[in-house]
């Protein structure tokens, strides 16, 4: 192959890969405020599905079908709130800062923890059918938004 035939393999290979290496979701469309509605979103599912996990195993004659789409559903709607707390909120918005700005840096380490916290309240979620976790859930959740967009900015209920 000569010279101009490898330039432009190599354009083509590796063009395309560049292209790729773009961030997750586009830049500048973030919408950080529908992302903590759909967690809220995930946490009313889960816990709608532990009460129907309970409702379906205390009767007389357990129908298993309802009962395995429930904790199916239980598990995938965890899964989806683990995902927007490591996919969008560790991996694109909660960013590092500089050592010198101690304010900046303690809200940074705040929100790591939070989301750490998270991720390990979504996968008791999957264990148990304890609504306690849910109300921990929402909590840490509340603290986060907190952590996340300020004291001074309040939620909006639905």
């Amino acid at each position: 192959m000569n010279r101009t035939g490898v330039i432009i393999f190599l354009v083509g290979f590796l063009l395309p890969q560049l292209v790729a290496a773009h961030c997750e979701i586009p830049c500048g469309i973030y919408g950080d405020e529908m992302r903590f509605d759909l967690m809220a979103e995930h946490i009313a599912t889960i816990e709608k599905s532990m009460t129907m996990i309970k409702t379906l195993s205390a009767e007389k004659k357990v129908d298993y079908n309802q009962l395995i789409r429930w904790v199916n559903n239980k598990e995938l709607h965890a899964d989806y709130f683990q995902d927007i707390v490591s996919q969008y909120f560790l991996t694109q918005r909660v960013k590092p800062t500089e050592e010198g700005d101690k304010t900046k840096l303690s809200n940074y380490h705040r929100q790591l923890e939070l989301c750490h916290q998270l991720l390990v309240l979504a996968m008791k979620a999957k264990q148990s059918t304890d609504i306690d976790i849910i109300h921990t859930l929402e909590t840490t959740l509340d603290e986060f938004w907190k952590a996340y967009f300020g004291p001074e900015k309040q939620r909006h209920s639905h």
